[in-house]
């Protein structure tokens, strides 16, 4: 994902309310599975990772997006973005990469 494209996605995710709350229960399967369910009907999720919740949101955002094959967008404090394309019916369009070549 280019510089351009992360930017893009970040002012998508700047209007987005958090849908889900990682806890001090942290990552569980069942949680793993419920953003994945989440990424049938969106392409962009934004999460919030709670107080009482000690892990790192740098390390659960890895480990999200390895489990559910998303991008991480962005960890800012303790909101997560994360990005999976619709792999039939695209709803966010990203802006072109460049091909390499002249300038």
């Amino acid at each position: 994902m280019t510089s351009k494209q992360r930017a893009y996605l970040k002012s998508l995710a700047s209007s987005l309310n958090p849908i889900f709350q990682i806890g001090k229960a942290s990552l569980t399967p069942e949680f793993v599975a419920s953003i994945d369910e989440a990424f049938n009907t969106r392409e962009l999720l934004k999460i919030a990772v709670l107080k009482n919740c000690m892990d790192d949101p740098n390390e659960i955002a890895q480990t999200v997006a390895e489990r559910t094959r998303s991008q991480v967008v962005q960890v800012i404090g303790k909101k997560i973005v994360l990005y999976r394309p619709d792999k039939k019916n695209p709803k966010i369009i990203l802006p072109k990469e460049k091909p390499a070549g002249k300038a």
